[in-house]
């Protein structure tokens, strides 16, 4: 069987695309809702409030998903783990396209939020297993730049799409995705760097001798359950953190199509053309903060110390771009490049710091646990999301200043977090 050079490029590649996908998938109702939302005879007053609600669903899927599935991803690996995952996803947001009320909606979307939450412990588990600690963030941040690039091109697709054949026809298009994906992703992923026929033996040999995907020959490995990964202080540091800093990244994921339109009085059309720029400028957030923490690395820095770093330059752009978007939010009304340069910026600090953020599991616990405690940390995620989800209809009915304060308030926070409770030390058998 022929051998494939840089085989774990490919993987990682996969998984990028498949995260593209996801992100489609998920922005697909975001996008549309505002100009959708009366065929199901809701008041323009109930608008965010039917959104929210529909949201929660997803979001508390999504919650027990990230946990269910990062467990499954160690139990049955990431190869059977992703085709599941993708799978589950692709069926469920075909069936959105039979939705005829909100109580159906939300039950669709429901079954979304719980396959798509396998996508992320999945991707931090195969990082682990594929890559050494130098190369690792990089792999997170083309990972990561999928989510990003996911949102660059659902805005013009689903705009394009709905317009063209409408919203259920765009449900049922996308779902064609995940499936076309499943084909390139078995042919490939024959295995892990242990046992895969295509590897080459100088990639296997760099894989192996880093340390990385020693599976179950790692003298003192244990798989620990998740109670008793609750002992740690790492586990803590990192559930803390993602509860406080993911609810950024989906006010603006779920909201941000609502905000340009009740801000600027954008059409679809608008939207479509100027939503997709913050995402763009993330993805290069998210590559730019792999490759500088990979790059600290490779100069002996600790790698958690590392990822830390990149954590902080993160939080600071996040922090700045949001209190000064929420200073000055009556004036942009009149700059509206200026007001999408902001939050652009807020993305691009964002996905700089959660890749390196999301690789920590790796850097903490062996590749028996990686996927559980990625897991765990997106079900504490999710919690903080379902939070604000709920508050933005509240605190929006006015103006979105308080929009951007409460994102300016949650990053400092989770900064604390991943500096205060992680422990200094590493022990590779955890």
């Amino acid at each position: 069987m022929k051998k494939i050079k840089g085989l774990r490029w490919y993987i990682i590649g996969l998984i990028g695309v498949a995260t593209i996908i996801n992100y489609i998938d998920r922005s697909a109702i975001n996008i549309m809702w505002p100009y959708i939302y009366k065929d199901f005879g809701i008041p323009d007053a109930g608008n965010k409030n039917a959104l929210a609600l529909i949201t929660t669903f997803f979001m508390i899927a999504y919650a027990l998903g990230q946990t269910v599935t990062g467990k499954l991803m160690d139990t049955i690996g990431t190869r059977l783990g992703f085709t599941v995952s993708i799978t589950g996803w692709s069926i469920s947001i075909a069936l959105h396209a039979l939705a005829k009320t909100i109580t159906s909606f939300s039950l669709f979307r429901f079954f979304l939020g719980f396959f798509e939450a396998g996508n992320w412990p999945g991707a931090t588990k195969s990082n682990a297993e594929w890559f050494p600690p130098k190369e690792r963030a990089i792999a997170q941040g083309i990972f990561g730049a999928g989510a990003s690039l996911g949102s660059v091109v659902a805005a013009p697709f689903i705009a394009g799409m709905f317009l063209a054949f409408g919203w259920q026809a765009t449900f049922a298009g996308i779902a064609v995705l995940g499936f076309l994906w499943i084909i390139p992703w078995l042919i490939i992923n024959k295995g892990t760097a242990h046992d895969h026929p295509r590897i080459t033996q100088k990639e296997q040999q760099y894989i192996l001798n880093s340390g990385i995907a020693r599976g179950n020959s790692a003298p003192g490995s244990k798989v620990y359950s998740w109670k008793e990964l609750l002992r740690f202080r790492n586990t803590w540091g990192i559930i803390s953190s993602r509860f406080f800093i993911d609810p950024v990244w989906w006010l603006f994921v779920t909201w941000l199509p609502t905000f340009l339109k009740e801000q600027f009085h954008f059409d679809i059309k608008q939207v479509g053309a100027f939503a997709w720029v913050p995402y763009l400028f993330a993805a290069i957030g998210g590559l730019a903060g792999g490759f500088f923490s990979s790059y600290l690395v490779k100069k002996n820095m600790a790698p958690a110390k590392a990822r830390k770093t990149a954590i902080t330059i993160g939080s600071i752009l996040m922090l700045g771009s949001l209190i000064a978007t929420a200073f000055y939010l009556d004036q942009l009304k009149e700059h509206i490049p200026v007001a999408i340069a902001l939050i652009s910026t807020t993305l691009f600090g964002f996905q700089f710091l959660i890749n390196n953020l999301q690789t920590l599991p790796g850097d903490y616990f062996n590749d028996k646990n990686v996927g559980t405690v990625a897991g765990m940390g997106g079900t504490s995620a999710v919690l903080g999301t379902l939070l604000t989800t709920w508050a933005v209809p509240v605190i929006t009915r006015t103006s979105y200043v308080s929009f951007f304060i409460l994102g300016a308030v949650m990053v400092p926070l989770a900064w604390i977090c991943i500096n205060f409770i992680t422990s200094k030390k590493i022990n590779n058998s955890l």
